[in-house]
């Protein structure tokens, strides 16, 4: 039954449903580029309002350990919603990682304190959990659209989806340069 099923997808013609599976893989890593790579521009604002002795600037090894944080995050969620995926179900995997995600952007949006120790452990704590989310991004959204492709586009399918990574990182350097312009 599985074969006739995956051979009947290997000779599908392109539909909608192909580029709404792209649409919708593909802004989840357009976000997930974008949650990682925004951190270190991020940290210069945090530089700029709480290290007053260090001349306004993070030092590299707060800026390190933030970035390895979410990484670090990114590679446990890789391993534990990889499984987890093949064990119950990608779409539901997918949903609950997407409420993890939103969730913890949103936290750290509310990393805001009065003292510096207090700003990076909450940072710390919403980016690992950010980054427990966004590793389950890429493993499952690469196997995602490779199921629902055809044997026919399914390399420029999977190109499609992951070029929206370098967009993502692209966003993540051009929010702030406007946000620093504007205040």
């Amino acid at each position: 039954m599985a074969l006739k099923v995956l051979s009947a997808l290997d000779i599908a013609r392109t539909q909608f449903y192909h580029f709404k599976a792209i649409i919708i893989t593909s802004m989840g890593l357009f976000t997930d580029a974008y949650d990682l790579f925004s951190i270190p521009l991020i940290m210069l604002f945090i530089g700029r309002i709480y290290y007053e002795k260090h001349e306004y600037r993070s030092p590299h090894v707060v800026v390190s350990i933030m970035v390895a944080i979410a990484v670090l995050g990114t590679i446990i969620g890789q391993l534990v919603f990889g499984r987890l995926g093949d064990l119950v179900g990608r779409r539901h995997v997918y949903g609950i990682t997407l409420m993890i995600m939103v969730l913890s952007s949103i936290g750290c949006g509310f990393s805001i304190c009065t003292t510096r120790g207090c700003v990076l452990v909450s940072l710390r704590l919403f980016k690992f959990i950010m980054g427990f989310g966004v590793g389950e991004d890429y493993p499952l959204l690469a196997t995602i659209m490779s199921e629902n492709a055809n044997k026919r586009t399914r390399g420029s399918f999977i190109v499609a989806v992951f070029s929206m990574q370098g967009f993502g990182i692209l966003v993540a350097s051009v929010v702030p340069m406007v946000v620093c312009v504007n205040f």
